[in-house]
């Protein structure tokens, strides 16, 4: 339970701060495999992207679909931590450990061996999530403008009178009419061509409902190749990165208080706890590593589970069956990851990484700050 209560904490304190970014970086992602992506780009990177989601959509804008990856990230990063400590048991269990070694800390290789089974283990909770969270993040997208949303050309007034004219002196008593008349005009014009705002987006409960719907209950968990490669090297990276930097980090501490001469050798403060800057250093550090290990998975993974939302639109407008609207331009995980990087090369597979690395390292600090205290506080 603590492992649970802990982890839940640490993750939603974290996702409050980075969800902005991660925002950027999904939609950047997403415009790869877009309709429009294929000849142009809308943004031209993160900070491009948050200025024009801030001007359009405003402080709402950049906290949109939070509710879905606050409890995505409370559920992850407590199965990640509780599938970490449970494959640790594991390999102490089944490894040949006297009861004596059995207490002491697991090797780096065998940190890694926990950190990855726990890894995919989260992933299969964490994909049906952040389907939700993805689709969400798009949704403006296809509102605001873009070559798939241009605003159509103005009509003529619908109330043009024929045959009459009018005097100078005349004319102000009527224009006012006649203006009121052709804005009215224009007004259902735009009214009936004009896509509806986010008030009337679906939220996450409809979308979910939506999948279910057109691809079965499988189909939440789209793109989970692509989670999974992602949780299971990130996740091992993660912690042995951790727990490898705050290990030189202790060690370095105590052996620096051991030396001083000042200081009693029995009065010697030895404990092995981790201060907190230790663990905000070494998580930090080990965020950064953790995200840019098989990053262009989670770029694949990212553009499957919004391709369906960003075409929809497009596919719309030129009257196609809602069967043929809902099936993917590329089937698969590898043959979309061979799409992209034919279109967009290497570099556009590592779309948002810079974002997500800048994100990831405080992000991932007040992670362990918060379960590395919990724990030590509550024992």
């Amino acid at each position: 339970m603590k492992d649970i209560a802990f982890g839940s904490l640490a993750g939603m304190v974290s996702e409050v701060f980075e969800y902005p970014f991660d925002l950027a970086k999904v939609r950047l992602q997403a415009q790869l495999l877009s309709p429009a992506g294929n000849l142009h780009k809308r943004f031209n990177g993160p900070l491009d992207c948050l200025m024009q989601t801030w001007k359009e959509e405003g402080f709402r804008g950049l906290y949109r679909g939070l509710p879905a990856p606050i409890v995505g990230s409370m559920a992850e990063t407590a199965a990640l931590f509780l599938s970490y400590s449970a494959f640790q048991n594991l390999i102490r269990t089944h490894s040949s450990m006297t009861s004596l070694e059995r207490s002491t800390p697991l090797s780096i290789p065998q940190l890694g061996l926990a950190a990855a089974g726990a890894g995919f283990v989260t992933s299969f909770i964490l994909t049906p999530i952040e389907l939700v969270k993805c689709k969400m993040q798009v949704q403006m997208m296809n509102v605001h403008a873009s070559p798939m949303h241009v605003t159509p050309k103005a009509i003529p007034p619908i109330f043009t009178p024929v045959g009459i004219t009018y005097s100078a002196a005349a004319l102000p008593r009527y224009s006012p009419i006649l203006n009121f008349v052709s804005n009215t005009g224009f007004a259902m014009q735009d009214a009936l061509h004009t896509p509806r705002m986010s008030s009337r987006l679906p939220g996450p409960f409809s979308i979910l409902r939506t999948t279910v719907e057109r691809h079965g209950v499988t189909g939440l968990w789209l793109g989970h190749t692509g989670t999974i490669l992602r949780e299971t090297g990130g996740s091992a990276a993660w912690f042995v990165v951790k727990e490898w930097v705050a290990g030189l980090l202790k060690e370095r501490r105590l052996r620096h208080t051991l030396t001083d001469e000042l200081i009693p050798r029995a009065r010697v403060d030895v404990s092995t706890t981790l201060l907190p800057w230790e663990s905000a250093v070494s998580g930090a550090i080990a965020g950064a590593v953790g995200a840019l290990v098989l990053y262009p998975a989670d770029t694949v993974k990212s553009a499957m589970q919004t391709e369906e939302e960003l075409r929809s639109h497009t596919l719309t407008k030129v009257k196609l069956s809602s069967a043929k609207s809902s099936k993917p331009l590329v089937n698969g995980f590898w043959k979309t990851a061979v799409h992209m990087y034919k279109i967009h090369g290497v570099r556009g597979l590592y779309a948002g990484c810079g974002m997500t690395v800048v994100r990831a390292v405080p992000s991932s600090g007040i992670i362990f700050v918060v379960y590395d205290g919990l724990t030590a506080w509550f024992g």
